[in-house]
This record gives structure tokens, sequence and C-alpha cells, in this order.
């Protein structure tokens, strides 16, 4: 029996979603092992399933952690931007043969069977969600920068000191906006349910369970916050610079009017 054969007989597996770096370069991965290619998915260690995903995640179903580990060592290469936090999203797969696919009362995840599209629509799931997890302490570390700004400017006036480090944070946050709409696309649903329409109920109740819409929407919503922070931070930097650049040129033209009174009192 194959290991593709094996890990689709399982009564239970337990799955890991790990966000290793900021993109994994899959090409050239492909293999006779293969299951799937979009996303990259193929059979893995004594009894278990990879998937990787372009935009830095791995989730494993069914291997051990050593197996786990020694997997990740064999693609550290294409690993790019790698992340020194990793965050993790761990699940319990149990096979119900006799239910439709549901989450149990304990938080595993119930399906009718092991198949190779199931376990594909799990991975999505649990991908998205790690990467939100990521995206939102991105955010948070942001909003924490922003808070005392926004208190000093109403208290003084004035913008307070460590422009840059702001400026950087919020760049971060524009690159968490770029992932989310574009790269991740959390809002938009896995390729394999175009096969498999028939899972569109199993991906509604992981999109419940993980809350995906509703992370993404506030998670979008705290974007435009700090998209409005940055061009109200961008126009008083703006002001800031012009009232400077008239203080000067006020400046020169008192100069100016000096030199020409003290050249009228020398030539006298």
């Amino acid at each position: 029996m194959d290991t593709a054969t094996r890990i689709l007989t399982d009564k239970r597996l337990t799955a890991k979603a790990l966000l290793v770096g900021d993109r994994i370069d899959t090409n050239g991965l492909e293999h006779d092992r293969v299951l799937s290619t979009n996303p990259l998915a193929f059979s893995e260690g004594a009894n278990g399933l990879v998937t990787l995903f372009r935009y830095g995640v791995v989730v494993s179903a069914g291997l051990s952690p050593a197996e786990q580990d020694e997997f990740l060592k064999s693609i550290a290469g294409r690993v790019k931007g790698e992340f020194a936090i990793r965050d993790e999203e761990i699940a319990t797969i149990e096979l119900y043969a006799d239910t439709e696919d549901h989450i149990t009362p304990k938080g595993a995840i119930g399906v009718k069977a092991m198949s190779v599209e199931r376990l594909l629509v799990i991975s999505d799931a649990m991908a998205k969600s790690v990467v939100l997890a990521h995206d939102e302490r991105e955010v948070a570390t942001v909003f924490h920068v922003i808070e005392p700004f926004a208190r000093k400017l109403a208290k003084d006036g004035r913008a307070p000191a460590g422009r840059r480090t702001m400026l950087r944070h919020i760049g971060k946050a524009l690159l968490v906006q770029h992932r989310v709409s574009g790269r991740v696309a959390v809002a938009e649903k896995p390729d394999v349910l175009w096969d498999r329409p028939d899972l569109e109920r199993l991906y509604g109740r992981l999109e419940d369970e993980y809350e995906l819409k509703e992370r993404v929407g506030l998670l979008n919503r705290k974007l435009s916050v700090i998209t409005e922070t940055a061009q109200a931070f961008t126009d008083i930097i703006d002001t800031e610079r012009s009232l400077r650049l008239e203080l000067i040129i006020v400046l020169l033209i008192v100069f100016e009017i000096v030199m020409t009174f003290y050249q009228i009192v020398i030539n006298k």
C-alpha cells in the first residue's frame, strides 16, 4: 500500500499549518508523489501529506514531529524572508463515514472521507487563518505606535518625534494590506472547489470556525484607519516643511532689506 493510500484510510489525523516565511519557491518541487499542483501537495514521510502555499505556509497532515522537522529543513533554501516567530495553527481531523462534514463539539474537523480534496480544503482554511494571525499581530503593533502619536498630537498640536519609526510601521501595515488582498486572497475560495462544488459546505463551516470573513473585515477596517493616519501624518509633514520654507524665505527677504539699508548707510 503506498503512502497516499495509507493516509486516506486513517481515521484520525493531526494537521498543522506553519507560517515559515514571506514566500516559498515551489518551482521544481514536482515529483511522482504529487497529489495536487495548485496548491502543491504531495505525500511525505511514512504516512503524511504536505501542502505548500506560495505565500509562505506549510500545512502538514499525518506527519510525526521528526518528519515535519526533516521536511522543513529540506525546503529551508526555498523560503524567502524567513520569520523569526512562526505562527501556527493545529487541528484534529476525524473520520465520520456515516455523517456529513462538520465541526465536532470539541473543535475537531469531522469529514465524511479522508480524501485529498477534503484535506486541500482544510489546508487552505488553516493556511489563511495562520497568515491572518501574523497580520493581526503586525497591525496591532502599528496601532500601538499610532496611539501615543495621536495622543501627543491632540494634546500639543504638534507631531511627536520618532517619525521614521512610525513610517516604518505604516509601511509594514501597507505590506499586510497587499498580502491580504493580493497574494493570499483570503476572501477567495480554494481552487479545488471548482472541481468539487460539493465541498463548499465544508469550506463554509471552516470559514465560520476560523472566522475568516470576520477577521478579514476587521483587519481591513484597521488598515483603513492606518492608511488615513498615514495620509494625515504626511499632510502634517508637508505643512511643517512648507512653514519652514516660508520662514526661510522671509528671513532671506529680511536679510536682503538689512543689507540694502546697510549699503545705503555706508555709501552716505
